[in-house]
């Protein structure tokens, strides 16, 4: 009998659906599909469907996708056989022999009845979710395998979907303690620098920008990130708010200890007791200087910033500044540098002046410290004026005494050097060691039996040849070589009268 009930009608309705359906007859057999339940199932004709359920199972296994929905034990067409009416069963369907599903169907069914109220035709209703499936679970492994800590909400009631394990990472929180729960009870946006603009843009699904924000999580008392917003459409058509995070426990650290670090350098910069200045590569243009300059120079930080030692008129002599400048440009660093320096009031110093290249907050700098060194030259220079008085006439001291003033005068180099001795006689190298030995002219004359003006001629001449202008640098010459008098007496002589001597 049901072979001849015309369903003509009924297909021509169904021909028009965009959905999938399938019309099967009371006895089993499948009497019609549309063009969308053959797509549906990969096939073009009815007979690779199947003439009736048992070549359809043969042909097709399904499974539901998921979990069987609770008080249903067995399959949608087992179902839709026994007359159950059911509505949006998630099927995964695969052809048989199959290694994995290849379509997934979202199923109702739907019974006919006959006037008497007995089913007349039964019904099933495919929607093809295939493709959205497939990209839900792109989206998921993209999702998922994203080192970026991220996590979902639904705009709809404002409730974490999905989260992945970056962001499980970063906050320590399990996954069950987070999805399920509203993005305020987590409240990814705890003390969010913006948060009344967050918020307002999280309610009307618009973008939040980045901003930093302080999440409350398990094991921390704070964790500081930027957090960001960005309205997506997942895959089943729900409207979501997808949130980024990156975290700022590196960068807050690092900024703290640069920010101890600065603070370090300038106490260290007032601190030192050494005049030091900062200034711009080119030019050295003033940056900073330290209470240590202000006190030798007198100038403040404010009256040098922005001028250069040229427009103060800091040293005293120009060509010693080109070279200093010359050198540290070519070097990159200076040490021990003597230079004369012009303070505020007009009064010169001598100074050792050290400088090096840094790099400052990004900033390429000259670090300049100076020495005054004014009360110690004046101390050497009177020192020496002493020792050239005292060895005019050297045979008041004895050797011992002698040898610790040429030191003083000129502190003896390693190793005896041979340089200029070539040139002279055999004379002058004995009048040499003579005056080496301490020996005066008159001493010299008697002991080489010369005359008193030959002996001052060939002193003249260790003098013309030897480049040396002062008797007692003289000494120093002779002895830093070995030449000395073996003649001359130890002891203390007794003193001469003055002019015994001889300049």
């Amino acid at each position: 009998m049901t072979a001849t009930v015309d369903r003509s009608q009924l297909q021509q309705i169904i021909d028009g659906l965009s959905e999938g359906v399938i019309l099967i007859e009371t006895d089993h057999t499948i009497t019609y599909a549309n063009e969308a339940a053959l797509a549906a199932h990969g096939v073009t004709r009815l007979e690779e469907l199947g003439a009736d359920i048992t070549a359809y199972r043969r042909n097709f296994v399904a499974h539901y996708h998921d979990h069987q929905p609770s008080g249903a034990s067995h399959t949608p067409v087992e179902r839709v056989l026994a007359g159950e009416a059911f509505r949006d069963a998630l099927v995964e369907v695969a052809t048989a022999g199959a290694a994995t599903p290849r379509w997934v169907h979202r199923i109702r069914s739907l019974v006919i009845t006959d006037p008497a109220g007995l089913p007349d035709c039964l019904v099933l209703i495919i929607h093809d979710e295939t493709e959205r499936y497939e990209a839900e679970e792109r989206f998921e492994r993209a999702f998922s395998a994203n080192p970026a800590p991220a996590a979902i909400c639904r705009l709809a009631d404002l409730r974490l979907i999905r989260v992945n394990q970056g962001f499980l990472d970063l906050t320590g929180y399990a996954r069950e303690d987070v999805v399920g729960r509203s993005v305020y009870e987590v409240d990814v946006l705890r003390q969010a620098e913006q948060r009344d603009l967050a918020i307002g843009c999280l309610n009307a699904g618009r973008t939040i920008p980045q901003m930093e924000a302080c999440l409350r999580v398990p094991h921390d008392p704070e964790k500081w990130v930027i957090v960001a917003g960005q309205p997506i459409e997942m895959p089943s058509d729900e409207r979501c708010m997808l949130f980024t995070f990156a975290d700022l426990e590196d960068r807050r650290k690092a900024e703290m200890a640069l920010q101890h670090s600065q603070e370090y350098l300038t106490k260290a910069f007032q601190l030192s007791p050494a005049p030091t200045a900062l200034g711009s590569r080119e030019g050295f243009v003033f940056f900073d200087v330290n209470e240590a300059f202000a006190a030798t120079f007198g100038y403040t930080a404010d009256e040098l910033r922005g001028r250069s030692p040229t427009d103060m008129g800091l040293w005293a002599d120009a060509a010693l500044q080109e070279r200093f400048e010359r050198t540290l440009g070519r070097k990159g660093s200076v040490r021990n540098f003597e230079g004369r320096l012009r303070a505020k009031d007009g009064g010169e110093l001598d100074c050792l002046v050290a400088a090096e290249l840094v790099t400052i907050d990004g900033k390429a700098l000259v670090l300049c410290t100076m020495q005054d060194i004014t009360e110690r030259r004046r101390s050497e220079n009177e020192l020496v004026e002493a020792i050239e008085a005292a060895m005019t006439d050297a045979s008041w001291f004895s050797r011992g005494v002698l040898d610790k003033l040429a030191a003083l005068r000129q502190p003896r180099r390693a190793g005896p050097a041979a340089g200029g001795l070539d040139d002279l006689t055999r004379r002058e190298r004995e009048i040499l060691a003579q005056v080496g030995g301490g020996a005066s002219d008159a001493e010299i004359s008697e002991r080489l039996k010369l005359s008193r003006l030959t002996v001052r001629n060939h002193v003249a001449a260790l003098y013309r040849k030897l480049g040396i202008k002062r008797r007692s640098n003289l000494v120093v010459f002779a002895r830093d070589r070995g030449l000395t008098s073996t003649e001359q007496q130890r002891g203390t002589r007794k003193p001469r009268r003055s002019g015994a001597s001889e300049p």
